[in-house]
Order: structure tokens, then sequence, then C-alpha cells
């Protein structure tokens, strides 16, 4: 595919176009402090090798040090605007979900491959659904030993982000308790509590112990505890999850992190406002569920330009796209999970990619006007369209 010499707007007469390949887009991220993007050099590489034509906006991924000029050189074409990139492709390969003025420049039949989170977005599920487009969303795709693999790096990620945010927000001048998580000889670390022991819980737990935290970690699923129990030893406290519990050892701990999941579905409050208002004041919590509405009662989604609130004495960490903070080690994280059932959607169209994959077919969250996902359809009250019947 040729591509031009520089970063000018490009047309859709520019823009290379064949039988049985895709036409694939990737636009500038343009959620606050966004600075991911949804296609690295390699991975447009590779795309292009096998016949498809990808046009990135231009600067995508200047902020991340991926410049235009290795875009090109993988075999892009590059577009001046957003605009451009949705009215000429195929498929709109992105990071995090659409924005309103996103939304909008979608259109009927378009695939649109992105992290989505729709049960507790009503704007967003209705404004996917109004659009016609095909979305499948990476937190949704299933792996053949269960799990959530596009959700796994950036969950990996948030886990060990939510331990480094949460002991910086302990510290006076961030308005918490002052405390320095490990403590020091002759005086106590601070006491980490963190509820789920899946991806999230884990990668923050590793850094939490290697920190010197003592740990307390909550989970339902005994072989998960007991997996911990043998890992780490008397390093860590493993607890059942019940709501004695946790009601127990959030009144006593000074760092609360949040990484429940339920696949699709928002996420359940394990913490009430109550529980809240008993946590020591200048305690923190790191709500890491709040892309699926969080786990806190009390949490609403922040920015990493505004990413703090105060409630009961309590600062609440709810940034909704945490591993946008360190954006290249997530953007290649996330494009080694993703690129596989890049390739399948392009090389096979949605239909018979999903048809033939029940892991991407699990991605499907909403086509042409109908939502797929049964966990969002349950939340937002639509009716729930089977997937077969729209494979064709």
């Amino acid at each position: 595919v040729a591509a031009p010499q520089d970063a000018a707007t490009v047309t859709l007469a520019d823009w290379p176009y064949r039988s049985n390949f895709m036409r694939i887009g990737v636009p500038s991220e343009i959620k606050n402090h966004e600075y991911r993007v949804g296609l690295t050099p390699a991975s447009v590489h590779e795309l292009v090798a096998q016949g498809h034509s990808v046009c990135v906006q231009a600067g995508a991924g200047a902020a991340i040090g991926l410049t235009d000029a290795q875009y090109l050189q993988a075999g892009a074409t590059l577009a001046a605007t957003a605009a451009e990139v949705f009215a000429g492709a195929e498929m709109i390969v992105k990071v995090k979900e659409p924005q309103p003025a996103e939304c909008l420049m979608l259109r009927e039949g378009q695939i649109l491959y992105t992290y989505l989170h729709l049960a507790p977005d009503p704007e967003q599920t209705a404004a996917l659904v109004k659009s016609g487009a095909v979305c499948v969303a990476y937190e949704t795709i299933t792996g053949p030993g269960g799990g959530l693999p596009l959700l796994a790096p950036m969950s990996e990620v948030a886990g060990r982000m939510a331990i480094q945010a949460g002991a910086a927000h302990l510290e006076k001048s961030k308005g918490g308790l002052g405390m320095l998580l490990g403590g020091v000889p002759g005086v106590p670390p601070a006491h980490v509590v963190i509820l789920g022991a899946g991806v999230v819980g884990t990668n923050a737990l590793q850094m939490a112990v290697g920190m010197g935290a003592r740990v307390s970690v909550f989970d339902r699923n005994m072989e998960r505890l007991r997996h911990l129990d043998l890992v780490f030893g008397n390093r860590i406290e493993t607890v059942y999850s019940t709501t004695h519990a946790i009601e127990e050892h959030t009144a006593l701990a000074d760092l609360v992190v949040g990484g429940v999941l339920i696949p699709g579905a928002a996420a359940p409050k394990l913490v009430t406002r109550a529980m809240v208002s008993r946590m020591k004041p200048g305690a923190v919590v790191v709500d890491v569920a709040i892309d699926q509405g969080g786990c806190f009662e009390t949490s609403h989604a922040t920015t990493h330009a505004d990413p703090t609130f105060v409630v009961d004495g309590v600062i609440h960490y709810c940034v909704a796209n945490m591993p946008g903070a360190v954006a290249r080690t997530s953007t290649f994280a996330l494009n080694h999970a993703t690129i596989g059932h890049a390739l399948a959607l392009a090389g096979k169209g949605w239909q018979r990619a999903a048809a033939e994959d029940p892991h991407l077919r699990a991605g499907l969250n909403v086509v042409r006007g109908q939502v797929t996902c049964k966990a969002v359809a349950d939340q937002l009250d639509y009716d729930c369209a089977d997937v077969a019947g729209l494979l064709g």
C-alpha cells in the first residue's frame, strides 16, 4: 500500500481500497489525558502485510513516541482529522469508548473495535444502538482457558498503578494520613485491603507486598485464596469475602483497592456509604472497577486532570482510564492482546470471524441497532438479541 510522504489530509479517493481487504481507521483518543493509541506501527505493519489499508490520524501516537514517520514506514496513510478517518474506514480501532462526538461519526455496518464498558453507561449504549455500527468490546472477549485476555493487560497495569496511586495519596501533601506504605523500622506499615483476587487484585497484591505493606485480600473463590496463600504465605492475609468481613477490615484500613469484576455487567457495590463513613479520616480508596460503575457506593468517575474527591474525610481515587497515565507501556501491552482479533475481523469480516470463534463472538455488544451482550441488556433494560441469528 503506497503511503504519502507527509501528514497531508487524505481524501477517500486517496485511501487505498481493494476487494476482499479492509480499510481500517485509527483516530486520536480524545478522552481526558488519554494518550494511548489503537494500533502501534508494528500492528499496522501486520495488517498491511495481509493486504489491508490503514489510515491513522496524524499525531495519534506522538505523545508516547510513536511518530507519524513510523506509521508511514509501516505502510499507513495519514489523515489530518478524525472525521476523515471515520468517513473512510470500514473498521475503527480505538482504545477507549467513543465519546459523544465520535458516536455521531459512526455509521451503519461499520465495525468499532475498542473498550466499551456499556453496563454503567446508558447514554453511550443508546448512541451506539442508534449508529447501527457493529461494536466489539475488548472487555467481553473471552479466552480458551476462560478469563478475559484483552482486558487482562490493562487490568495488570491498573492493579499495579492502584498501589502506586494509593501510596502517593496517603502522603499528607495529598490530603492523606501522612503514611509511608511500607513503614520503617519501629513504625508499622500501612494496612492495604484488596477487594477481589483476580488480575487487578493479584497485581495490586504483588506491588503492595513488594513495598512492604500489610495486606489483606478478599475473594469468594476459595481456590484462588488457597493459591495466593501458597504463593505469598504469611506475608498476606486471605479473607473470604462477606459483608461483615469487608465492614470490619475497611474500618481499620489505610488503603482500600476495589478490583471486582462481573464480565460485561456493572460492578457490585461492596463498600457502602456507611462503611466509608466509618473509615479513618485521611484513608484512601482506589476504585479500579470504576469503568464498570465502581464497587464503592460513594464512587464516581474522575479524570487524570482531577483524580480525587473526598467523602467523609476519605480520599477517593476513581480515574476511569488509569492505564492512560502510563500510556506507552499500556499501548504496547494492549496491542499484543488485540492484534489477533483485529486481523480476524479484517480478514474474514465480523460475521464470519464471530461465527468461527466463540471467544470473539462474546465481544459483540451492539450489532446493527441491537444489544447482543446479555449483561448489558439486563443492566440497561434492553431486549438481548440472539447473536447467532445475526451472523448470516
